[in-house]
Formats: structure tokens, sequence, C-alpha cells
């Protein structure tokens, strides 16, 4: 599950990179985010593979939930690492412009 949650980010998030090219919200740096774990999940799940055989397709219930909330956490945190980046780089001027305005 962890492994098809983020193949399914990275998919999505690369279809967004895509439609939106000359973005300067760093959509790239979030798709490398999410193809680098899916990359680490299926080393995961081949090596897993290898040490258990066919039993490694006959999860128990607890071990799927386990893995959902695994995927999920990494989205989730993928999407915070993105954020903490756009914000740092501030690429519309946003930030800098709240932080500098003086109050009335």
């Amino acid at each position: 599950m962890t492994l098809l949650i983020t193949v399914f980010a990275a998919v999505i998030s690369t279809a967004v990179w895509y439609m939106t090219a000359p973005c300067k919200m760093r959509v790239g740096t979030l798709c490398l985010i999410y193809w680098g774990a899916s990359l680490m999940w299926t080393v995961d799940a081949v090596t897993e593979f290898i040490e258990e055989g066919a039993e490694y397709f006959t999860p128990k219930a607890s071990d799927m939930l386990n893995d959902t909330f695994l995927g999920l956490t990494v989205v989730a945190l993928g999407l915070v690492i993105w954020t903490v980046i756009v914000l740092v780089n501030d690429p519309k001027g946003v930030v800098r412009n709240a932080l500098t305005k003086k109050a009335k």
C-alpha cells in the first residue's frame, strides 16, 4: 500500500508539473520527493518478496492498515517539506511583502 500511495502521489505531482511547466512554485521538487519515495518503496517491496516469497502477496489486514498510514504519512511529509521549500524561496515575494509591510 505504501508503494501504491507514493506512486499515485508521484504520478499526480508529475501531471501537475507538466501542466504548469513554466511555474515558479517548484513542483518539480515535489515530483522528485515522491519519485524518490516510490523508488525506495520499490526496493523495499522487492527485498521483502525475496525474503518472504509468495507470502508477500497475502498480507494481514493490520499490516495493510499500517502500510496505508505510512503511505499517507510519507505523502503528507513530502507536502510539508515542499511547502517549507516554497516558503523559504518565496518565488512570488508574498512572504517578503508580508514581513516588510508596515502596520497602519
